[in-house]
């Protein structure tokens, strides 16, 4: 094999892995994340004044343990979802003077109002505009996400 000939075959080989290469590189452009976080809907439970509730026990259908909302009151769910809240301690009773009211809302405090939910005290409702709902003293609720 002449000179010219090698030349030949080292740019043929360079250009086959300069292809190959950007072939690899492009294919992970765009392309989702395999991270277990993915799909993932976060809200918030708060007060009528933003206030964060954490540390409420919660129970959506993809975990297999009991979680708590954060300090900032962040829980995390998969569109589709049942997740079942636990309001032992606090009292959803409106009008009383020592009423909790409890918000869903979105990272900018918007409500998320008409998310269907059944309590086992209060009964069956759907969330206000405001993201707030009814429940009584110690409830537990499932709302459908």
């Amino acid at each position: 094999m002449n000179f010219k000939e090698k030349g030949f075959i080292v740019k043929k080989f360079t250009g086959l892995l300069v292809v190959g290469v950007s072939a690899l590189v492009l294919s992970g452009c765009g392309g989702g994340s395999s991270s277990y976080n993915d799909g993932l809907t976060t809200l918030f439970l708060v007060d009528e004044y933003d206030n964060s509730y954490g540390g409420i026990p919660y129970i959506c259908d993809s975990m297999s343990t009991w979680s708590q909302t954060a300090p900032n009151g962040e829980f995390s769910f998969y569109p589709g979802e049942n997740c079942e809240f636990d309001f032992t301690g606090y009292n959803g009773l409106y009008g009383d003077e020592f009423d909790d009211i409890i918000r869903i809302v979105d990272y900018t405090y918007d409500g998320k109002g008409d998310i269907p939910y059944e309590c086992e005290l209060f009964g069956v409702g759907t969330t206000y505009s405001d993201g707030s709902f009814d429940y009584d003293y110690d409830d537990a609720c499932v709302f459908y996400l």
